[in-house]
């Protein structure tokens, strides 16, 4: 039995006759960006503890991109209208690289006056994992004044092994999420790192990491990275902790994975079912099933049977937008050749990484066109901050589109219009309907287009949570039926554009080479 008073769990009891249940720890999501899944905090809290999760570990470099400081601070705001528990950490990287066109820039000078506020838990992924590499000044300066505000730093080091993985990590980098191999995670936890196994909408490593429960559990925690609402409305943390137990390792090993290692890592103030705490748990009545029964937060019910208890609370708009509508030529490649290869995105289900492959482009009247018999099709990046800016145009395979084209503002981490299709009528199409809207998700088929609108930061919505997740899966059923058999396919394209994870990549600046780091040209 817990006793609670003032939201603090007073005395914990056992007792005779005690119901058939259990009290746990709430989960803790211990690396995720809330604007991914197109909700403001309050309307992710909403979704999140219907699913045992009480806290976050949330980085907010998605709206930074967009806004700067404005837009952290937007965030916190937000946050403190619910009782769900929202750690934010200060952007390390925005822009990720020189190599793109952001709305905001965070220099060292306000990462380190983030860092002091009471408000700001850690520094967020240093994704410039070159700078540190090679103590770029200004990374090292980010770093420093995390250092000194005694606040964790976490990492971004996709297919960092060896000795740069322990370079890495000697520079004050604790955490990564972005290990693809065991091999990779064994040697960051060899360099001293924790490793946060990823489960999101796009990026999928469980099945390749969950082994470190067993053979590192003291070093294993469970994130989501970037998660859409649709899948927020199945489940959170509590499928991870399922499916680890279900394969067999030790229940209290994944419950230190979910609960308590975040916790002690961040340094937070989320209770541990212990006096004292405060009163942050769950009661679950099946350890088979994992069905969450209730969810308390501060000894508040929030959640129970299934049904969120938090109310929703609406949100003002703040954005950066200054796209004007494009033509039909704008998304021309035109070409001097008959005959040319051209360098092709490939990307991968389950993944952020891309691989680079060379393959025959198709041409017509002058002009690179899409091959979708061969599936290559065309993908562009429209600056959204500019209005006159021109198109970045290259191709890519795997999206497998039979007709239409798809189209997103959520686009990592400048967020910038990407768009992939078949034709040039129904990605103009698809992109004007988001300059419409001055942001969001949108599905053409020539020049009939259905969108859902994201107005707050080009990335979020006003919405109720369950509606955002309804109207997106429509989104989502309409991608499909125009052909393509990715899993996610606006979280895979939404990755389309992030430099920073090789091999391929499309900036609004051009094609960019993730490994050499520096852009490339379409065509070999």
């Amino acid at each position: 039995m817990i006793e609670i008073a003032g939201g603090v769990i007073r005395s914990v009891k056992e007792i005779d006759n005690a119901p058939d249940q259990y009290i746990l720890p709430g989960f803790v999501d211990a690396h995720i960006h809330i604007e991914s899944s197109m909700l403001v905090p309050t309307a992710f809290a909403r979704l999140a503890v219907v699913h045992g999760t009480v806290a976050t570990v949330s980085d907010p470099h998605e709206i930074a991109n967009v806004c700067g400081k404005e837009g952290v601070q937007y965030m916190i705001e937000n946050s403190r209208q619910t009782p769900f528990k929202f750690f934010f950490g200060a952007p390390s990287c925005v822009p990720a690289t020189t190599f793109e066109t952001a709305g905001a820039a965070l220099d060292a000078n306000d990462v380190a006056d983030l860092l002091q506020s009471p408000d700001i838990w850690y520094l967020s992924e240093m994704m410039n994992y070159p700078g540190v590499l090679n103590n770029d000044p200004q990374v090292m300066a980010k770093i420093a004044a995390a250092k000194k505000a005694g606040k964790p730093v976490d990492g971004h080091a996709p297919g960092l092994r060896g000795d740069t993985a322990k370079a890495y990590a000697a520079a004050g980098i604790t955490t990564d999420h972005e290990c693809f191999t065991l091999e990779e995670a064994l040697d960051k936890i060899a360099a001293g790192m924790h490793i946060l196994i990823r489960e999101g909408s796009a990026a999928k490593n469980f099945e390749a990491l969950a082994e470190i429960i067993r053979l590192h559990p003291d070093k294993v925690m469970f994130c989501s990275d970037d998660k859409h609402p649709d899948e927020l409305v199945l489940h959170h943390i509590n499928k991870l902790v399922k499916r680890a137990i279900d394969k067999g390792y030790d229940m209290y090993d994944v419950l230190r994975a979910a609960c308590l290692h975040p916790v002690q890592h961040y340094k937070l103030p989320v209770g541990l079912l212990r006096e004292n705490d405060p009163a942050d748990f769950i009661v679950v009545k099946d350890l088979g099933e994992w069905t969450i029964h209730q969810t308390y937060i501060n000894g508040e019910l929030v959640a129970e049977n299934g049904q969120t208890l938090l109310s929703h609370k609406q949100a003002p708009v703040i954005n950066n937008f200054s796209a004007q509508p494009k033509v039909i030529h704008d998304f021309e490649v035109k070409t001097e050749k008959d005959r040319s290869d051209i360098r092709v995105i490939e990307a991968l289900e389950g993944q952020l990484i891309t691989n680079e492959l060379i393959k025959p482009g198709k041409i017509k009247d002058g002009i690179l066109i899409s091959d979708p018999d061969q599936d290559i099709l065309k993908i562009a990046v429209v600056n959204r901050y500019v209005p006159d800016a021109p198109v970045a145009l290259a191709f890519i395979k795997n999206f497998g589109l039979k007709q239409g084209a798809i189209a997103s503002t959520v686009a990592h981490d400048c967020h910038n219009i990407i768009a992939v299709g078949i034709d040039d009528t129904s990605i103009c199409a698809a992109v004007n309907a988001l300059i419409e809207c001055k942001g969001g998700v949108a599905v053409a088929n020539g020049v009939t287009v259905d969108c859902m609108a994201l107005p707050i930061a080009g990335l979020m919505s006003i919405d109720d949570g369950y509606w955002v997740a309804r109207q997106y899966s429509e989104l989502d059923k309409k991608a499909k039926e125009l052909g393509t058999p990715l899993k996610a396919p606006f979280m895979t394209l939404s990755f389309m554009a992030l430099l920073v994870i090789p091999s391929l990549k499309l900036s609004d600046k051009g094609l960019f080479d993730g490994n050499a780091f520096r852009f490339t040209s379409l065509t070999v």
